[in-house]
């Protein structure tokens, strides 16, 4: 599924529902907001979105623990498990989406370029999924797109449990 594919899915199912959605992103930059909001309809169910490219932001803007930043780094699961939580209530929205990764060419807090953890967040639940993803900068930066996307259309649906 592509990235305008499972944006298309995803406000599709928000819709159904009578559900919204938020995006908190580090790696994408902004791409996963972009991507769904290409889609018509889209502002009926999109609340909107943090780009949290720095760091700090990420506690400042979703509320992730800055602790747990100083100790672990935000390339792991418990970041973009926050993220997603965060995102959500920040935007007050029921569904949160979050990324959080290295895109690359350079490592980052001991990970490899193309690691990456996706997360979404429904009925105060986080689910995250850890990516190991290939290619240039470019080519990971739309994989997670789509994964996210994906991910968000699961947890919409109920598949994801």
């Amino acid at each position: 599924m592509t990235g305008d594919e499972g944006a298309r899915r995803l406000i599709a199912q928000l819709g159904e529902r009578g559900l919204t959605a938020a995006t908190c992103e580090s790696l994408t930059a902004g791409l996963v907001a972009a991507t769904i909001t290409t889609v018509p309809g889209a502002s009926a169910v999109f609340r909107g979105g943090l780009v949290t490219y720095a760091s700090d932001l990420k506690s400042t803007l979703a509320g992730v623990d800055a602790g747990w930043i100083a100790e672990n780094g935000v390339i792991n699961s418990t970041t973009a498990a926050q993220m997603a939580l965060g995102c959500r209530q920040a935007c007050r929205a029921d569904v949160g989406l979050s990324c959080t990764g290295v895109a690359g060419p350079d490592p980052q807090d001991g990970e490899e370029a193309g690691t990456v953890f996706i997360g979404a967040a429904y009925q105060g639940v986080p689910v995250v999924r850890r990516l190991h993803l290939e290619g240039a900068r470019e080519d990971i930066r739309r994989a997670t797109v789509e994964a996210l996307l994906g991910l968000g259309c699961e947890i919409v649906s109920g598949t994801d449990r």
